[in-house]
């Protein structure tokens, strides 16, 4: 699905999605990856039932106040003990099906909001 792009062409914005991939900028990404309003990088686990606390541990270094978390396109809730360390660091944590998950992002990062969004891949 494509989206509508708005006026925020400083900071990074998925432009589409499917399946399989998303689209950042004009940039087609495949696998997991953060995203964060002026940063994309790659994300360790490779599917869903690879996932660790070390994962969402390691969000923090981004100082979110929100993670919203793309599981493709079907919504998957990790188990609580997962995102232990977002919950003890009062960061939201939000999980959706990645489709919502960009266009969530957009409007999110379009309001300045210290948001990272986090694509599984697989």
């Amino acid at each position: 699905m494509k989206l509508h792009h708005t006026m925020t062409e400083h900071l990074n914005q998925f432009a589409s999605y499917g399946e399989g991939f998303v689209k950042v900028n004009d940039v087609r990404y495949e696998g997991s990856l953060i995203v964060t309003p002026d940063e994309i990088r790659e994300w360790r686990p490779a599917s869903f039932d690879a996932l660790t606390p070390d994962d969402f541990a390691t969000l923090l270094e981004l100082k979110p106040e929100l993670v919203l978390f793309g599981t493709g396109s079907t919504l998957r809730f990790p188990h609580p003990r997962l995102t232990a360390a977002l919950a003890a660091a009062r960061v939201g944590f939000d999980p959706m099906d990645t489709g919502a998950m960009c266009r969530t992002f957009n409007i999110l990062t379009a309001e300045s909001r210290r948001v990272v969004a986090v694509v599984l891949g697989g």
